[in-house]
């Protein structure tokens, strides 16, 4: 008995200490319970309400409206149109096949578009909205809102997209809008870009001015739930819209040159205002219609813009560089002027000219007989040009033809520029590691050889001789905010060449030395021996002074003289002259310089004199000071 209780005295000791053991280690539970519950609420309650917030509202971009692109009367080149697009929430449809099959038989699918918005709803949640279908007409928006019963998750969103009224007529100046890369996404810290369909500028003016153009985000605030499913809209601040801007371009002046341009195969030309530097038309042709771009386009068309050999997605005013042929003998005929060749100096053509063991031949096979340094611009004699190009040398040609904008960028605000190429010594040594030899000095004088320009550099080169030697340059900006009509055109009287001017600074070079390269100028249209006579502007106060030039693509063997040369047009096309032509007018008060280059085309007189002509006259028609007081000065509204 005794024994019975001692071991219920035991057991009882026993479950007393488990029970202390237990009850304590409940109480250190329940106290860090507490503690963590503590820190949690009080220590830490700023930070987990925040958490708590940005949980509950999500910040939305909204993105801005995109700023217009305009010409100089404030045509609209670049604008927004409405546009109606189709979205899809996959979460809000049973049966995602038989929904979009219904949409389509409202508007059609074609395969990619299916399979685009296949590849989106894979890639995103279903909550989130897909594009289905952009650019909806008025009529298929209708037909859709009306359907919306039938159409689970089917709904009409509308925003803005880009839109070029002219086309192809602008889409070298102006390039177009795209969506972001990936790689752009990364390397641009603009919140914009993480925006789906975001389109940014990736040519011309829509690139270059991109920043100021694409305005800033504006922003809303929306209730969400844990999983991101939008409850309600709580504020919305709309974006900032980007900044219009105004261009130099004549949109009337411009679709008349490229309309000009339009038969050639492959050309370019521009014109410029000589003391502003502002340039009223930039044509290339072909060219290539930018909405293709917006909408997205597909690998078939993109393969055969890039297959085809006129290059319709080049701009070639600023990207193709050429040999500027005998348009270059302005800059030599300045360079032998500064080396002391008087402007009375002679030299007798039979032909040709003996260089060693060379014989260079003149353009005319006869040869022009004693011609000073003005005859030799009018005549456009080769072997003129090539006894002053070895008296001067090749650095000095070099020197003179960068200081009229040529071997270098013009700086203009296009992105793509070719700086050419305005080979000397040094330049052989460093590029091909190889001696400058004398007779190369001779092909250049005429220019050919190694020297390369694009068509604005010549146009810049004419420009800066006709001003009086003002180093101005080339630009398509003209102002941000609305177009301003009474400063569209200066005045045709505003300033003569050689005239002091605040716009661009004087260059070193001798206003007698210009004298000379413009009465040569002259001579070339408006003497009947000039090479571009037949060509000349015979309006009164319009006539124009240019120089013509044909430039060869390849070598005419001794073997092809003697039997008789090829003429252009037997020729394969790759194999042609180009066909060259810079001018400036009117010839008694400077105001316009232009230059046109048809690529492979044939003689520079006969091809490409006649579109400098037809543009020019166009040009001064359109200026305030010869405007019929009843004309409208050529503006045009949006088509």
């Amino acid at each position: 008995m005794a024994g019975n209780k001692q071991q219920a005295q035991n057991q009882a000791k026993v479950f007393s200490r488990r029970a202390m053991i237990m009850g304590g280690m409940q109480a250190g539970l329940v106290g860090t319970l507490i503690a963590r519950l503590y820190y949690l609420q009080v220590v830490e309650s700023e930070k987990y309400r925040l958490l708590a917030d940005e949980n509950r509202i999500n910040l939305r971009l909204l993105p801005p409206s995109r700023g217009l692109i305009l010409d100089r009367f404030g045509v609209p080149l670049a604008a927004n149109f409405p546009n109606y697009r189709a979205i899809l929430v996959a979460e809000q449809t049973k049966d995602l096949e038989q929904t979009l099959g219904d949409f389509a038989r409202l508007v059609p699918l074609t395969e990619r578009e299916r399979a685009k918005v296949l590849r989106e709803l894979k890639r995103n949640r279903a909550f989130t909205p897909i594009p289905v279908k952009e650019d909806l007409s008025w009529d298929q928006m209708s037909q859709v809102e009306l359907n919306l019963p039938e159409l689970p998750g089917i709904s009409i969103e509308e925003d803005q997209k880009r839109y070029y009224p002219f086309a192809g007529l602008t889409a070298h100046i102006l390039g177009y809008v795209q969506t972001a890369s990936e790689s752009e996404v990364a390397a641009d810290s603009d919140p914009l870009l993480t925006l789906p369909g975001f389109r940014i500028g990736r040519n011309g003016l829509e690139k270059t001015y991109d920043r100021s153009l694409r305005g800033s985000a504006g922003k809303s605030e929306m209730e969400v739930n844990s999983v991101g499913r939008i409850i309600r809209q709580l504020s919305r601040v709309e974006g900032k819209p980007g900044a219009d801007l105004v261009t130099t371009i004549d949109i009337g002046l411009q679709e008349f040159a490229q309309q000009r341009i339009a038969a050639e195969q492959s050309c370019s030309t521009v014109v410029m205002d000589i003391f502003t530097g502002e340039v009223l038309a930039m044509a290339s042709t072909p060219s290539f219609d930018p909405a293709s771009f917006y909408r997205g386009i597909s690998g078939d068309e993109w393969r055969t813009l890039n297959a085809d050999m006129f290059r319709p997605l080049t701009n070639k005013t600023v990207s193709d560089g050429y040999a500027p042929g005998s348009t270059f003998k302005i800059v030599t005929t300045m360079a032998a002027q500064a080396a002391g060749i008087s402007p009375s100096f002679s030299v007798f053509c039979p032909g040709f000219y003996t260089f060693g063991p060379m014989r260079l031949h003149c353009w005319k096979k006869e040869g022009h007989g004693h011609v000073s340094m003005a005859d030799a611009l009018k005549h456009s004699c080769d072997v003129y040009y090539y006894d002053v190009a070895k008296r001067v040398g090749i650095d000095a040609i070099a020197e003179m033809a960068r200081k009229f904008g040529l071997g270098q960028p013009t700086g203009v605000d296009l992105p793509g520029e070719n700086p050419g190429v305005i080979p000397d010594q040094q330049w052989k040594i460093s590029t091909l590691g190889e001696k400058w030899y004398p007779g190369e000095t001779l092909v250049a004088g005429i220019g050919q050889g190694f020297i390369q320009a694009t068509p604005l550099q010549l146009c810049l080169m004419t420009a800066r001789v006709a001003n009086g030697g003002f180093a101005i340059k080339p630009r398509l900006f003209k102002r941000y905010g609305a177009a301003g009509s009474d400063e569209a055109y200066p005045p045709l009287t505003v300033v003569n060449a050689g005239q002091e001017s605040d716009a661009a600074p004087k260059m070193d070079v001798k206003q007698e030395h210009l004298a000379i390269i413009r009465r040569g100028m002259d001579l070339v249209t408006n003497d009947q021996r000039g090479t571009a006579y037949r060509r000349r502007i015979d309006i009164p106060g319009m006539e124009m002074a240019g120089k013509t030039g044909t430039s060869q693509v390849r070598r005419i063997t001794m073997s092809e003289r003697a039997t008789g040369v090829r003429k252009n047009e037997d020729l394969p096309w790759p194999q042609r002259d180009h066909a060259l032509f810079v001018a400036f007018a009117p010839v008694h008060q400077p105001r316009y310089a232009i230059s046109v280059v048809i690529e492979h085309g044939g003689g520079g007189s006969t091809f490409a004199a006649p579109i400098a002509r037809d543009i020019l006259i166009e040009c001064q028609r359109r200026d305030p000071a010869r405007r019929n007081p009843n004309d409208e000065g050529g503006r045009r509204e949006m088509p």
